[in-house]
């Protein structure tokens, strides 16, 4: 009985970590797509509460996108929010920006 305990248990393990979204990985994306027009990531991403961001990153991201997508300014970025990268990263970066929003107490390292 404790094989297959253990069996399921490392099933379970290894399927379902892949799927879920990575702190760490919203970082990066955040570092290398988002900061080249938010130069000031710590500040920009502290803005907003965590209720705003898991509203604006609602439907795989869609809020986020109008918002970029109306702004003339953020026209550099337009290109990422109409791709595929965009669609498939949203959940990371979702984790991301909540982990860090303003009234979760948490501060990202500056790496």
């Amino acid at each position: 009985m404790k094989k297959y305990l253990f069996i399921f248990m490392l099933t379970y393990f290894f399927v379902s970590s892949p799927m879920n979204a990575a702190i760490y990985k919203g970082h990066k994306v955040f570092t290398r797509v988002c900061v080249k027009c938010h130069t000031s990531g710590q500040f920009f991403v502290a803005k907003k509460t965590i209720y705003n961001w898991k509203k604006l990153m609602k439907k795989k991201g869609q809020g986020l996108k109008k918002i970029h997508l109306k702004e003339k300014k953020a026209k550099k970025s337009w290109k990422y929010f109409r791709s595929k990268k965009y669609t498939k990263k949203t959940k990371h970066l979702k984790d991301f920006l909540v982990e860090y929003a303003k009234d979760s107490g948490n501060v990202p390292a500056c790496n």
